[in-house]
């Protein structure tokens, strides 16, 4: 299975749905909480060329970008290869 990374917030209803969606298809992922900010969050700004919105997803290292994107991929059919399910 693929290593996942998600940078968050508290209170992220974007935060909220990708997290849904990668639970729902039994998926562990690692999560960041950048809510006061930190070295965590210069980390997601740089990994993700300039993105300061959240969540940020990454998988494999990969830059999958944010929950909408996130989305798109599963209902493209594009998720399920990249977390190797």
């Amino acid at each position: 299975m693929s290593h996942v990374e998600i940078y968050t917030k508290d209170y992220c209803g974007y935060c909220s749905r990708a997290k849904a969606l990668l639970r729902d298809k039994g998926v562990a992922f690692e999560e960041y909480d950048i809510t006061m900010g930190g070295p965590k969050r210069t980390e997601m700004i740089e990994r993700s060329n300039g993105g300061m919105t959240v969540p940020q997803i990454f998988i494999d290292g990969r830059h999958v970008g944010g929950s909408d994107d996130l989305a798109a991929l599963d209902r493209a059919g594009k998720l399920d290869p990249l977390l190797g399910l």
